[in-house]
């Protein structure tokens, strides 16, 4: 964009895509350790937009993780969304258009991106990984080089884990031990960690000067903990729908196409027992559980739900 309106294209698309970019008419706002601030949307953006260009005709803003704005620094936006300068190109990436204010969304036009193929993803892994767990991770990462990343990861692994205790429970009939636990224990754990990191960052902040008043800074610790929290949950069940889609990928016997290539042994012991159909509403209800979430309902009354349900599900298949 910024290269099609330069009398030197390729120098200009050179500096655009350098990191930091030195070109002068290409804002990039990341969000830092507290996410981003108000005075950063405002200084950065909302009062730069109507300056003139200092290169070409055009300006560029980009809002990296807009899905990390607070609601008053959304709404600080709203006017320059609505009446851009003829100028200014405002970019806001996010992970769906939920994540940001309807009256933000109402203001964008909505670009869909691609993710990308397994093979890119894998690439970005540990070359030591074996074979199928770097292709598993890839697979259930959905084309999300970050997600994988995480996946491979001790937070990651531990989130793997607790979703196959909650399946092999269900699929057991053993649910005693309240597997559903295990997975939110790792979620509380993230959502502490991150929690932590903000407030880190805040007292960075104060201590190079940056004053916060009490009333922004201990609610964007909590917005940041649940965030990585809920993160996690969406995750594992994201996860756990791999799982039972993959019961009925090996019971239909195409193991190759499975997600979880790296747990086929076990994938196999449990598929053996449960029919396809059994497989695929187990799927539905993860995922309706997985929307549920969304409504600020009791996480854990949730998980619980959903484990007895497919409890019920997967012994009454076996029993027919």
């Amino acid at each position: 964009m910024l290269a099609a309106v330069s009398d030197e294209p390729e120098q200009a698309r050179r500096r655009a895509l350098l990191d930091p970019s030195p070109h002068p008419d290409l804002v990039w706002l990341s969000p830092g350790g507290a996410g981003h601030t108000v005075a950063e949307v405002r200084d950065r953006l909302v009062h730069v937009a109507p300056l003139s260009p200092f290169e070409g005709s055009r300006r560029v803003f980009v809002v990296e993780r807009a899905e990390l704005l607070g609601e008053e620094s959304q709404n600080a936006m709203l006017k320059t969304l609505e009446e851009p300068p003829p100028h200014a190109c405002l970019l806001l990436l996010a992970v769906d258009r939920d994540s940001v204010l309807p009256t933000v969304a109402s203001r964008c036009q909505w670009v869909a991106l691609d993710p990308l193929p397994e093979r890119a993803v894998r690439e970005r892994l540990d070359p030591g990984l074996p074979e199928s767990t770097a292709t598993a991770l890839a697979r259930l990462s959905g084309g999300d080089p970050s997600k994988a990343l995480f996946l491979a990861g001790d937070q990651g692994g531990a989130v793997r884990a607790a979703v196959e205790g909650m399946l092999a429970g269900a699929v057991e009939g053993d649910l005693a031990a309240s597997p559903w636990l295990a997975l939110l224990a790792v979620a509380e754990q993230a959502g502490e960690a991150t929690g932590a990191e903000v407030e880190a960052a805040f007292e960075a902040e104060a201590e190079e000067g940056v004053r916060h008043s009490k009333s922004e800074v201990e609610p964007a610790i909590k917005r940041a903990a649940r965030r990585a929290r809920t993160s996690v949950l969406e995750i594992g069940l994201l996860l756990a729908a791999a799982w039972a889609r993959d019961w009925a990928v090996v019971a239909a016997d195409s193991p190759d196409l499975a997600f979880n290539l790296d747990r086929l042994d076990l994938l196999s012991s449990q598929a053996a027992r449960i029919p396809i159909p059994a497989s695929t509403e187990a799927v539905a209800l993860i995922e309706e559980t997985r929307l549920r979430l969304r409504l600020n309902v009791s996480e854990e009354l949730a998980l619980e739900a959903l484990c007895f349900r497919l409890e019920r599900l997967l012994n009454g298949a076996l029993a027919a």
